[in-house]
């Protein structure tokens, strides 16, 4: 018996689908942070801010966070979120976070303990990964994107 075109180019298909999807998922298990140097930084102590201490005053440290939380973004976020923020639906999109006190206090919370559905660890914690200081300089840049392109 010979099988036509049609359900052996579907069969095909289909597998590479599964496979692809598969890629996906496991694509968000073992993942390594990257250290990253805020040289040129005050230490902020081990309390955590409540709000971005970047986000106001000095305009030379606002571009260096900015440039430093890029690099550590790429290295450590985009991953799972995309570049540039612009997630391809796993991760929230974080073009959109609140650029006030509110947006910062999800941040520090997801930031620090991660974020677990259903006994799926969906995000890690960083808090003892990288720190305070680094996942500042990522809040400054992800505040810096448009939110449009």
């Amino acid at each position: 018996m010979r099988l036509p075109m049609r359900t052996i180019l579907g069969s095909i298909f289909a597998v590479a689908l599964i496979m692809a999807a598969a890629g996906k998922l496991l694509a968000h298990g073992d993942v390594q942070s990257q250290p990253v140097d805020t040289t040129g930084l005050d230490p902020l102590g081990k309390e955590w801010r409540a709000e971005n201490p970047y986000r106001e005053g000095d305009k030379k440290i606002l571009v260096l966070a900015i440039e430093i939380g890029s690099g550590a973004y790429n290295q450590n976020c985009a991953r799972c979120h995309g570049l540039q923020g612009k997630s391809g639906g796993l991760a929230p999109d974080l073009r959109f976070l609140e650029e006030d006190a509110g947006g910062d206090e999800w941040y520090v919370e997801r930031v620090r303990n991660g974020f677990h559905q259903n006994g799926v660890t969906k995000m890690p914690p960083y808090q003892d990964l990288l720190s305070q200081e680094a996942l500042w300089c990522i809040r400054t840049y992800l505040d810096s994107l448009p939110e449009d392109d």
